[in-house]
């Protein structure tokens, strides 16, 4: 008696096939598996017995061989308890062969014979819809399996019973439906912040251009507020952006009752994050917050508490867009396109350069401070601006009239700007901040005046190579934003200025 049903392996936010392979045959009284399972699928033994057992179905006295090919490939997770037990009941003649032919099957067991939620649905249903199959997923996961495609078939069954009594045509399953969560941002607006109205423009570029920005200023001065307000300016995602985001947070079962979100995630690790919490890695090599974060917002609040090693792994996280874990026996890479919002006070004690106040330590308060945050973390930041403390006078006065929806209408407008550029060029890049250095210079040309003016800043402020295709980066998205079709002398000179705030952190 032989048997196959088809699953997945989870291989970063991709879906590898798995043949479940059961065989019953004379012989000693055994139940093994092989092909390279984890503790969770060894243990799989016991859930799927109990599960049998608690539908009225017990396994036979034989010998039960269960094979999860390709062999070599490592497996994990507990989605594999579903296919190994209609692969058992296929085996045992309880269910005909053809019946789960042409479905994909994944789902853990509980001991009443319950399917109960697993991660990872979302990729599996891709997967399924390639390669022209159904799905089998537990009932809890089916809103999220139907974001896959309109006409996968799907059966999301509660328990063994249901699944065994459906196949034998005595119960009908309803069709589960895409959900979308409620939005996440509606209670935030940019009009609640007072004053800060250099603060508030750095932040419209910064989202115009899918910036970084690193705000540094002294401790109740609203850099946090500003960072929150951030996500209500951004316009939402994109179907592709929608399924990327919404593959990463179903692997890390982000995804609360399968309802997937149009708004644009924004994480806020503690200084206290490790370096695989951030980047990704533990045992079984989960995506970390920067690929959580993908085509959204991670803020490091605190930004010098960090650990100079946790920050510094961030580097190439965010210059490439994606975050490789690697192993000894595996390598897996999570999408991470993130834009870096970062906050910090200017030294230890929080008041290095306001007036009227001197540092207990002196100047090394502020340097030993900022020595923590590495030269090459610092020039990823494209916006490095000072935000002062807010005056009496700006709390006690009216709030301010323009809101988040003001200003992010001219932001869709910018970006409107750079996707269609962008796509006359044959990109798939839709933001100036992702733009290459080569591109960026073809799309830049400075005048004479413009190129002695960046020419004199980069000598000045010791500009990278890294550092001089950023600031041209960010003229461009001003000139974007005051509808320019050229970068003017203005623009190259307001996007200097952002830079020639990290001087700032020297001089505080």
């Amino acid at each position: 008696m032989f048997s196959r049903i088809s699953t997945v392996s989870f291989q970063g936010v991709e879906a590898a096939h798995v043949d479940v392979q059961v065989q019953i045959s004379s012989g000693s009284v055994l139940f093994t598996l092989v092909g390279l399972p984890d503790k969770a699928i060894a243990e799989s033994k016991e859930r799927v017995r109990a599960a049998l057992n608690a539908s009225g179905l017990a396994l036979p006295a034989k010998r039960i061989i269960v094979n999860l090919a390709p062999a070599d490939l490592p497996k994990e997770g507990s989605h594999y308890d579903l296919p190994i037990a209609l692969g058992l009941m296929v085996a045992m003649g309880a269910l005909p062969a053809d019946a789960v032919e042409g479905f994909l099957v994944l789902g853990e067991l509980s001991l009443d014979g319950g399917i109960t939620h697993v991660n990872g649905t979302l990729p599996a249903a891709i997967s399924a819809v390639a390669a022209e199959k159904g799905l089998i997923c537990p009932e809890s996961c089916g809103s999220e399996a139907a974001w896959a495609d309109e006409n996968l078939k799907i059966i999301a069954p509660s328990s063994l019973v249901q699944l065994y009594r459906y196949f034998r045509g005595e119960l009908m399953l309803s069709d589960p439906k895409p959900r979308s969560s409620p939005q996440n941002y509606s209670s935030l607006d940019l009009a609640d912040i007072r004053g800060q109205e250099s603060a508030k423009r750095a932040l419209e570029i910064a989202a115009a251009g899918s910036h970084n920005l690193l705000m540094i200023g002294p401790p109740g001065s609203g850099k946090t507020l500003l960072a929150s307000r951030l996500p209500t300016l951004l316009p939402p995602l994109s179907p592709r952006e929608l399924l990327e985001v919404s593959m990463v947070a179903s692997i890390s079962g982000e995804l609360e009752d399968g309802a997937l979100s149009d708004q644009r995630p924004f994480r806020a690790p503690h200084h206290s994050a490790s370096m695989a919490s951030l980047v990704g890695g533990g045992m079984k090599a989960k995506p970390g917050e920067v690929s959580l974060a993908h085509n959204g917002v991670l803020f490091l609040d605190e930004l010098p508490e960090f650990e100079g090693s946790v920050l510094d792994s961030l580097r190439q996280p965010i210059e490439n867009g994606v975050a490789t874990i690697v192993r000894a026996n595996y390598r897996v890479s999570y999408p991470s396109v993130v834009q870096v919002v970062a906050a910090m006070n200017p030294c230890r004690c929080g008041y290095a350069g306001e007036p009227g106040h001197t540092c207990r330590r002196g100047d090394r308060c502020a340097s030993t401070y900022q020595s923590r945050i590495s030269g090459p973390f610092l020039d990823r930041m494209d916006l490095q601006l000072h935000v002062p403390a807010v005056s009496a006078k700006d709390l006690i006065g009216p709030s301010a009239s323009e809101g988040s929806a003001e200003v992010a209408q001219r932001v869709m407008k910018a970006r409107m700007v750079q996707q269609e550029r962008f796509r006359s060029l044959g990109l798939q890049i839709t933001v100036n901040a992702h733009a290459s250095a080569r591109v960026i210079e073809q799309i830049v040309e400075l005048d004479q005046g413009s190129k002695e003016l960046i020419e004199r800043a980069a000598i000045q402020f010791g500009l990278s190579a890294r550092g001089y295709h950023r600031v041209l980066k960010l003229s461009r998205t001003i000139a974007d934003m005051d509808g320019s079709e050229c970068v003017q002398r203005i623009h190259l000179a307001e996007a200097l200025n952002f830079k020639r705030s990290s001087t700032y952190l020297a001089a505080a």
